[in-house]
């Protein structure tokens, strides 16, 4: 089935997507358009702007994934769409959008869990073999799982609350930065003191691979406010080692646990894909890791770690392949855990569900 071409569809956040992708793994289009300047003011991803927002953008995006494709709708062998989990009337949107392009041209359908979108990301970009471990660290999910096929995947451990990415986002609040904010809090990071302030490494005082990162938050929120009763205002520098000292507690954080979910799984490779981990410091930390434990390591190219089309469109030739196929039932889902015996994580997450 090297010969398939198919439509990924990706509408559960706040990026609208539609990429082409062949069964043999060329990208053949990743069109992105992002909402950043639509949510700019309000601090966050305002969930009904973001629907509205896809449902104004699905086709266009779709109609210039095919321009760039150089195909016509007549070339699919299929269509994919993220069908959850995420902010529901964003999944809507796209699946709506995939339920119309696949019925009006013939083509069968493939709903696919967003998460296994980011969890297959190692196999389109490297074809890397089952088993393998996946961190899985984003906005709205962070969960270490081990992927043994395209729909069996055996999660480690996850965040009980805050996702790293949510976390960084209400730093940069805090400190007046610009969203989304986790590329400027590395970019102010890297001009401070990571040892100037002694923040908390949540849970690392207990066993497994769960993580929390809202007590992090709250004393970094602590600590912005002495800074400010002690100076008047948050000057640029402590604003900087304080962003550093953040930025230093979350790499330990993501670092420790991946070390004991490699060592509880035994796995050859550790994957790391979500929009954190573009963070640059954190994917050196992790890549230590990796080599200390005899284990290969694998981080998507940037434009891959975060939001997109491609990785819903290799997802769905996945499923295909094993025998997949969605009717004009498939549903938007709000949750949808990969791991369907594990137990649910606490939290909801302001950026989406958590499953």
């Amino acid at each position: 089935m090297d010969d398939l071409i198919f439509l990924g569809i990706e509408s559960s956040c706040d990026d609208t997507a539609a990429a082409i992708v062949t069964g043999d793994r060329r990208i053949l289009s990743n069109v992105v358009a992002s909402q950043t300047e639509l949510h700019a003011d309000f601090g966050g991803v305002v969930p009904e702007i973001a629907a509205r927002a896809h449902a104004e953008r699905l086709d266009l995006v779709v109609e210039q994934a095919l321009a760039q494709a150089g195909l016509g709708l007549g070339d699919l062998s299929g269509v994919a769409v993220t069908a959850g989990p995420g902010l529901i009337g964003g999944v809507m949107a796209g699946v709506m959008c995939a339920k119309g392009i696949a019925a009006g041209a013939g083509l069968p359908l493939v709903g696919v869990n967003h998460l296994a979108g980011h969890a297959l990301t190692p196999r389109l970009t490297d074809g890397v073999d089952f088993p393998y471990l996946m961190l899985l660290v984003s906005g709205g999910h962070c969960q270490f799982l081990m992927a043994h096929g395209p729909e069996d995947f055996t999660r480690l451990g996850g965040t009980i609350d805050d996702a790293p990415g949510e976390a960084f986002d209400k730093l940069a609040k805090l400190m007046a930065l610009p969203q989304p904010g986790g590329p400027h809090v590395e970019a102010e990071a890297a001009l401070g003191d990571p040892h100037r302030f002694d923040l908390p490494r949540p849970l690392l005082d207990r066993q497994g691979c769960d993580l929390s990162f809202s007590g992090l938050k709250t004393a970094a929120l602590r600590q912005r406010d002495a800074l400010i009763a002690e100076a008047g205002g948050l000057r640029a520098a402590d604003r900087r080692d304080l962003c550093a000292a953040f930025q230093r507690a979350v790499t330990e954080v993501l670092a420790e646990k991946s070390r004991r979910a490699l060592a509880e799984s035994g796995a050859p490779l550790l994957a790391v894909a979500g929009g954190v981990a573009a963070n640059g410091p954190i994917r050196a930390a992790l890549q230590e890791v990796a080599a200390r434990a005899g284990a290969g390591f694998l981080a998507p190219p940037l434009r891959l770690c975060t939001d997109n089309g491609a990785m819903i469109a290799w997802a769905g030739i996945e499923l295909y392949r094993a025998g997949r196929r969605d009717g004009m039932d498939l549903s938007a889902r709000p949750r949808w855990p990969l791991d369907q015996g594990a137990v649910p994580m606490l939290g909801g997450g302001r950026k989406g569900a958590k499953a």
